[in-house]
């Protein structure tokens, strides 16, 4: 059975230079998406309590967005992207998270990125 696309869209206190640097870069991602993340080239690999999940930076642009493919997925159209958005008028910033889960899973998923997302905020200082 296919897996459903979702987008959700926070509210982000933040510089997108800044920002970019915590959704792009291992040491940036291990303050608030996993505990542990390191790279060799495209390739990045998630610690969370012990367990590993690898996955690949398939495309970025500097204080843009990051988009990354988990190895499971390989062949696959699925991946999860970060986006830095930030509004012409107000100077807003958010950050548009979009990825993939199973029909019966997409709410937990929602959850689970809504959780990791106020844990970035807090680094930010951005609650």
């Amino acid at each position: 059975m296919p897996k459903k696309k979702y987008q959700i869209e926070f509210s982000i206190k933040s510089s997108p230079s800044l920002l970019y640097n915590y959704i792009s870069n291992p040491s940036g991602l291990s303050e608030w998406f996993a505990d542990n993340v390191n790279s060799r080239g495209e390739k990045y690999t998630f610690i969370w309590d012990g367990h590993e999940e690898s996955a690949f930076l398939m495309k970025s642009k500097q204080d843009g967005y990051v988009r990354f493919q988990w190895e499971y997925d390989e062949d696959t159209k699925y991946f999860f992207e970060l986006t830095i958005v930030e509004d012409d008028l107000t100077n807003d910033v958010s950050l548009v998270i979009t990825d993939f889960a199973d029909e019966d899973e997409v709410e937990e998923s929602k959850q689970l990125w809504e959780s990791q997302i106020e844990d970035l905020k807090k680094i930010l200082g951005s609650v």
